[in-house]
């Protein structure tokens, strides 16, 4: 199972003065392509104090200057872990393109303000589900779970306003290295880095 990567070239005279702005335009581009189903989901990476990683699909829900945003139930493990150890990793799997953006970087938690803001913006029934589901923690059946779904639902109607969970919130990466990955023939991939340095940013090539 292999496949010969025949990609354009990608160089440094390519790049954004800015991993954020170059993050937009290869997000613009797989977006709008309509090669992935879901551009915006990235593998989050994080480990307990001790160094145990645990990885998962998350929904990249808004990006800036100041990086990249998700949001969860902060007693799930990954919350637990980002809680106990801030440090992370993203990654966005854009196989079809032959492409990769790797972030390492801290997390802290978005602001009340953020999160019930975005919160609003789901639909009813997502709304529901984060109050239902005590994410990561055991349960005996799925029966349990919709049950909880369905009382929620009684007490909660559709049109009713339904209150932001306290345990359930935003968390901000803010990158410390933004990788991007493009894929090459012969396996010479370009790898072009940005790694921060003060208020400014570095660039380097990785060998593939």
């Amino acid at each position: 199972m292999r496949e010969q990567y025949r990609s354009q070239d990608f160089t440094e005279k390519d790049l954004a003065a800015r991993p954020m702005d170059q993050f937009a335009r290869w997000f613009r581009q797989v977006a709008a392509g309509g090669m992935l189903h879901e551009p915006n989901a990235m593998v989050v990476s994080t480990a307990t104090p001790e160094g145990r990683p645990s990885s998962r699909t998350v929904l990249l829900k808004h990006y800036d200057d100041r990086g990249f945003v998700f949001f969860t139930n902060y007693g799930s493990r990954k919350g637990r872990e980002l809680t106990a150890n801030p440090y992370a990793s993203l990654l966005f799997p854009w196989h079809p393109l032959a492409r990769q953006v790797i972030v390492t970087g801290s997390a802290a938690r978005v602001g009340r303000d953020e999160t019930v803001a975005y919160f609003r913006t789901r639909p009813h029934g997502s709304q529901l589900g984060a109050w239902a589901s005590e994410q990561s923690s055991v349960v005996g059946s799925r029966e349990e779970l919709v049950g909880r779904y369905e009382e929620l639902d009684a007490r909660y109607p559709e049109g009713e306003k339904v209150p932001a969970p306290p345990q359930w919130g935003g968390f901000r990466v803010v990158p410390e290295t933004v990788e991007f990955w493009q894929g090459r023939e012969n396996r010479l991939h370009d790898r072009l880095r940005y790694v921060r340095e003060g208020t400014g940013w570095r660039v380097e090539r990785l060998c593939p």
